[in-house]
C-alpha cells in the first residue's frame, strides 16, 4: 500500500509542480461534460419545435352535392379540411398550387406535401350509394432530406385521413340516430292508435261466442228460407232503398268512429276559450304600445329639448364667466359680481346632478349593447359580415364618446368631492373610473374583431368572451351606481354644489378665498356642458331609429287588431258547440250506429231475401245463404283461431317487451350518442415515472458516454507507466498507484457533468443526490475497465476500449429501445458495462424502482471486479509482451 499511495502523491506532486500539465488536468476534467452538454441541449425538445416543418397543401376539391330522398346538400369536404388546418400549429402546413407542391417537395422547400383530389367530396358522399367509393387524400414525402422528418409529417398525413373520418362518422352517426330519434317520435304519436288496434282484437277475441252465435243464426236462416218466399212480395219497395240505407248507416258508423277525435279537439277550443283573455291582453298591450307611442316619442322629443336648455343654461352661465373674472381683478367689486352670478345662473348648478345620472344611463346602455353584439357576433358569415362590420365600427364610435362622458364626468365629481367635506363621492369617482378604463379596454377588444372580420376570419370565442365580461362588469357596476344614485349620490353632488356657491358668495370676508374657487365653478360649468352634449348625441340617435321600431310595432298592432275580433268568436263559437250541443249530437249517433250494428244487418238481410224471391231471384238467394253458412261452418274456425292467435302474440310480445321503452330507445340525445359513436373509446394515460423533456430523458445515456469518452481522453494523452519507481515497486503497485490518479481526474469528471446537467442546464432528475453519486461509481468502473485495457495490453488495449465504445453505442439501448434493434446487437446487450450504467442513471432521472437500481449497481460492480481480476492476472505475464509492442510501434516514427 506504502508504494500505491507514494505513486499517487508523486503523480499530483508533479501535476502542480508543471503549469502546462496542472492546465491539461484541469481540462480533461472538464472537456468530456462539454460533450455531454452540447448533445443534451441540442435534443432537448425537438418534438415542440414541429410547426417549422413545412408541408405543402394542395386542395382540388370541387365539393358535391348529396341527393338521396328527402337529403339535399351541398358538401365541400376539402374546404373544410384546409380550415382545419390553418388553425393547426403543430406543423407548418403550406398552401400551394400542385406544381407548386411538386417543385417543392422535389427540391427539399417543402419535406412532404398532401393533395386532395377534385373528386375527394363527390367520393365521399357515395357511401349512400349501392357500391360506395373510399376517398383518397395523396402524399407524397422526401426522405433524404432527413431521417426523422419523413415520421413526422407521415403522422401529420394520419391525423389529417383520421380528422376527416371522426368527422364523416360522427356526422354519418348523428344523421342515424336523427332518424331513430325522427320515428321514435313518430311511433310515440302513433301509441294511441296502436293500443286501439291491440283493445280492437282483443275486443273481437271477447266477441268471438257472440260471432259464433251469428254463424249459427245464418245456418237457422238457411234452414227458414222456404218461408222467407211466402213473404217476399211486401218488401219489393223497401229493397230498392237498400243502397242509400246501406250508405247512411256506413256514414253513421265513421262519424261515430272519429267522435273520440272531435271530442278532444272540442277540449282543446274549451282550454283555448280560457286563454281568450291573456291572449286578449297581449295584444291589447301591443296595440296599447302603438297607439301610445307618440307619447314615447314626445318623452324623447321632451328629454333630448330639456337637454338642449340644460345646455343653453350651462352655456350662458359660461358666458358670464369672463365678466365675472375680470371682476376679480378689481378686489372688492368681485364679492358682488360673484353673489349676483351665483343668483342668476343657479339654475345651471341645477341641471349638475340630472347630467351626471344621463351621462350614467348612456353609458349603461351603452355597455349593455356591447355585450348584445358579442353574442350575435357568434354566428358571422360572409352574408352578414359587412353588417357586424357597420355595427362594430358604430359601437367603436360610441365607446370613445363614453370614454370622453366618463373622464368628464369622473372630472366633475372630483370637483364637487371636494367640497362635501366627506369625501362621500370618492367611490362612485372610483367606479366611473373604473367604467372608463373598461371602456378603453372594449374599444381596443371591438376594433380587433373588428380588423378580423375585415380580414375575411372569424372572430376567436376568447376575444368574444372577454369583451362580453368586460360589457357585463361595466353594466353591473353602472346599474349598482344608478339604483343607490337618487338616495346617496344627489344629495353629496348637491352638498358639494351648495358648499361651492356658498364659500364663493361669502367673499365679502374673503375676496381672495373667492377668486380661488371661480377655477373650479369654471369647471363644473364645463364639465357640466361636456356631459350635456354626450346626451345630446346619444339622445338623437335614439330619436333617429324611432321610426323603424314604431313601424314594427305598428305592423305588429295592426294584425292583431284586425283578426282579434274574428278569432275570439269563432273560439267561442266552436266552445259553445262543445258544451251545449256535442252531447246531444253524441247521444244521437250512438243510437243510430247502435241501430246500424245491431238491427240494420238482419232487416237488410231478410228484406234482400223476400225482394230476390219476389223477384225470382230466390236461387241466387239461396245460393248466397248457402254461402255463408258454408262460410260459418268451414272457415269461421279458422277466422276464430286466427283472432286468437292474434291476440296471443299481442300479450306474448307485450309480456315480453315494453312498447314505451322501445320508444324511449329510439328517442336519445343525438349529440351525445354521435360523439359517442365518433370516439367510443378514451386512452387514459397514466405516466409512471413522467419525464418533462426529450433532452432530460437523454441525459443518462450522454452523461454515461461522455464518462466513457472522457476515460478515452485521459488514456489518450495521460501514460499508464511510471518513471523513477523506488526500489521494491512491483507491476500491481504501479497498476493500483496511477489507477488512483486516473479516478481522482474520473471523479471530477463526473462531479462537473452532472453538476452542470443540474444547474446549467436545468434537467429534470429526481433524486439529484443518487444521480450525482451514480455517476462517480460509473466514472470508477469505466475508468478502470479503460484503464485495465490499456495498462494490460498497451496500446491494443486502446483499440479495446474504442471498439467497445463503438459497440455500446449501438447495443446499450441508450437511444432506441433496444428490441429494435439487430439480433446481434440484442444478443451482446446484457454484457456491456453501458447496459448497466444508463439503467442506474435513469433510475435517478425518472424515480428509482431499488431493486432494478441495486441489479444494476451489482453488474457494475461484477464488472469493476472482473477488470482488477483481468489486472493481476494477465498483467506480470503480459508485461514484456506489451513492452515489445509499445517498442515496435514507437519505431514507426509516428505512433507513440
Amino acid at each position: 500500500m506504502k508504494h500505491i499511495f507514494q505513486i499517487y502523491r508523486n503523480d499530483w506532486i508533479r501535476i502542480f509542480k508543471v503549469p502546462m500539465a496542472l492546465f491539461l488536468v484541469v481540462g480533461l476534467m472538464i472537456l468530456p461534460s462539454l460533450y455531454a452538454w452540447f448533445n443534451i441541449k441540442a435534443s432537448w425538445d425537438p418534438y415542440s419545435n414541429t410547426k417549422d416543418i413545412e408541408i405543402a397543401v394542395v386542395n382540388k376539391d370541387e365539393g358535391t352535392f348529396i341527393q338521396k330522398g328527402k337529403i339535399n346538400k351541398k358538401i365541400d369536404v376539402g374546404k373544410e379540411v384546409v380550415k382545419s388546418l390553418k388553425e393547426n400549429k403543430d406543423l407548418g402546413w403550406t398552401f400551394v398550387s400542385e406544381k407548386e407542391a411538386k417543385r417543392g417537395v422535389r427540391h427539399g422547400d417543402y419535406y412532404a406535401s398532401l393533395v386532395i383530389p377534385k373528386d375527394f367530396s363527390k367520393k365521399i358522399g357515395t357511401v349512400l350509394e349501392e357500391n360506395p367509393q373510399k376517398p383518397q387524400i395523396y402524399y407524397s414525402v422526401n426522405e433524404k432530406i432527413n431521417a426523422v422528418a419523413p415520421k413526422i409529417t407521415s403522422k401529420g398525413a394520419s391525423n389529417v385521413t383520421e380528422q376527416v373520418s371522426e368527422k364523416f362518422v360522427k356526422t354519418a352517426t348523428k344523421s342515424m340516430f336523427e332518424e331513430f330519434n325522427r320515428i321514435g317520435i313518430e311511433l310515440e304519436k302513433e301509441l294511441p292508435t296502436i293500443r286501439n288496434f291491440e283493445n280492437r282484437v282483443f275486443t273481437l277475441e271477447e266477441k268471438l261466442p257472440e260471432i259464433e252465435d251469428m254463424g249459427n243464426k245464418a245456418l237457422e236462416i238457411e234452414q227458414k228460407l222456404p218461408e222467407i218466399r211466402e213473404q217476399g212480395q211486401k218488401v219489393v219497395e223497401l229493397e230498392e232503398k237498400l243502397p242509400e240505407i246501406q250508405a247512411a248507416g256506413q256514414s253513421v258508423l265513421k262519424i261515430e268512429k272519429e267522435l273520440p277525435k272531435v271530442k278532444e279537439a272540442g277540449n282543446e277550443i274549451i282550454e283555448l276559450q280560457k286563454k281568450l283573455p291573456e291572449i286578449k291582453s297581449a295584444g291589447d298591450r301591443v296595440v296599447e304600445i302603438d297607439q301610445n307611442f307618440y307619447k314615447i316619442e314626445e318623452g324623447l322629443n321632451k328629454a333630448l329639448e330639456d337637454a338642449k336648455k340644460a345646455n343653453e343654461i350651462v352655456m350662458k352661465a359660461q358666458s358670464t364667466l369672463p365678466t365675472l373674472e375680470n371682476i376679480a381683478n378689481k378686489g372688492s367689486e368681485f364679492s358682488q359680481g360673484l353673489n349676483d352670478f351665483l343668483e342668476k345662473n343657479e339654475g345651471a348648478f341645477n341641471e349638475v346632478a340630472p347630467v351626471i345620472k344621463q351621462n350614467l344611463v348612456l353609458l349603461n346602455q351603452t355597455a349593455k349593447d356591447v355585450a348584445g353584439v358579442t353574442e350575435e357576433l357568434k354566428n358571422v358569415n360572409d352574408e352578414n359580415r359587412a353588417t357586424y362590420i357597420e355595427t362594430l365600427s358604430a359601437l367603436e364610435t360610441r365607446l370613445s364618446s363614453g370614454i370622453d362622458a366618463a373622464d368628464r364626468t369622473a372630472d366633475l365629481l372630483t370637483k364637487l368631492n371636494e367640497y362635501t367635506g366627506n369625501n362621500a363621492l370618492a367611490g362612485v369617482i372610483n367606479k366611473v373610473n373604473n367604467v372608463k378604463d373598461s371602456f378603453t379596454n372594449q374599444r381596443e377588444a371591438v376594433v380587433n374583431i373588428e380588423n378580423a372580420l375585415k380580414r375575411g376570419e372569424q372572430p376567436s370565442s376568447e376575444a368574444l368572451d372577454r369583451l362580453n365580461t368586460l360589457a357585463t362588469e361595466a353594466n353591473s357596476t353602472l346599474s349598482n351606481v344608478l339604483a343607490n344614485y337618487d338616495s346617496s349620490i344627489v344629495p353629496a353632488v348637491n352638498s358639494g354644489l351648495d358648499k361651492l356657491t356658498e364659500n364663493a358668495k361669502n367673499a365679502n370676508n374673503a375676496v381672495q378665498t373667492a377668486k380661488e374657487k371661480l377655477p373650479d365653478i369654471k369647471g363644473v360649468l364645463n364639465d357640466a356642458s361636456s356631459g350635456l352634449q354626450y346626451g345630446q348625441q346619444e339622445l338623437t340617435s335614439l330619436q333617429e331609429r324611432l321610426p323603424t321600431i314604431r313601424a314594427r310595432i305598428h305592423e305588429a298592432a295592426t294584425t292583431i287588431s284586425s283578426k282579434m275580433n274574428d278569432f275570439t268568436n269563432a273560439v267561442n263559437s266552436g266552445a259553445a258547440f262543445v258544451q251545449n250541443d256535442l252531447p246531444a249530437v253524441e247521444a244521437q249517433i250512438h243510437k243510430a250506429a247502435d241501430f246500424v250494428n245491431n238491427d240494420l244487418p238482419q232487416a237488410e238481410k231478410e228484406i234482400q231475401k223476400a225482394a230476390d224471391l219476389v223477384q225470382t231471384k230466390l236461387p241466387e238467394v239461396e245460393e248466397t245463404v248457402h254461402k255463408i253458412a258454408n262460410l260459418v261452418r268451414e272457415d269461421l274456425p279458422d277466422l276464430e283461431d286466427s283472432v286468437k292467435n292474434a291476440a296471443d302474440k299481442i300479450r306474448e310480445f307485450e309480456g315480453e317487451n315494453d312498447l314505451g321503452d322501445i320508444i324511449e330507445l329510439l328517442k336519445n340525445d343525438v349529440q351525445k350518442e354521435s360523439d359517442f359513436f365518433t370516439s367510443p373509446v378514451q386512452l387514459k394515460e397514466d405516466k409512471q415515472f413522467p419525464i418533462p423533456n426529450y433532452g432530460s430523458a437523454m441525459t443518462p445515456f450522454y452523461t454515461a458516454l461522455c464518462l466513457w469518452v472522457g476515460g478515452l481522453l485521459l488514456i489518450s494523452l495521460l501514460r499508464v507507466d511510471v518513471e523513477d519507481v523506488q526500489e521494491g515497486t512491483k507491476g500491481m503497485h504501479i497498476y493500483f498507484g496511477r489507477l488512483l490518479t486516473f479516478l481522482t481526474i474520473g471523479f471530477f469528471q463526473a462531479l462537473i457533468v452532472t453538476l452542470g446537467d443540474l444547474f446549467i442546464l436545468g434537467s429534470y432528475v429526481a433524486e439529484p443526490t443518487a444521480f450525482v453519486l451514480s455517476a462517480i461509481f460509473i466514472s470508477i468502473v469505466f475508468l478502470t475497465i479503460i484503464y485495465t485495457f490499456v495498462s494490460v495490453f498497451g496500446n491494443i488495449g486502446k483499440a479495446f476500449a474504442i471498439i467497445l465504445l463503438v459497440l455500446q453505442i449501438s447495443g446499450s439501448g441508450g437511444t432506441f429501445p433496444i428490441q429494435t434493434t439487430p439480433p446481434f446487437f440484442q444478443a451482446i446487450n446484457p454484457f456491456l458495462p453501458f447496459t448497466y450504467a444508463i439503467g442506474l442513471l435513469r433510475e435517478t432521472t425518472g424515480g428509482i424502482v431499488r431493486d432494478i437500481m441495486i441489479h444494476d449497481i451489482l453488474f457494475l460492480a461484477l464488472f469493476l471486479l472482473i477488470a482488477i481480476l483481468l489486472a493481476f492476472l494477465l498483467k506480470k505475464p503480459l508485461s514484456g509482451w506489451a513492452v515489445n509492442v509499445a517498442k515496435k510501434a514507437k519505431e514507426s516514427k509516428i505512433i507513440h
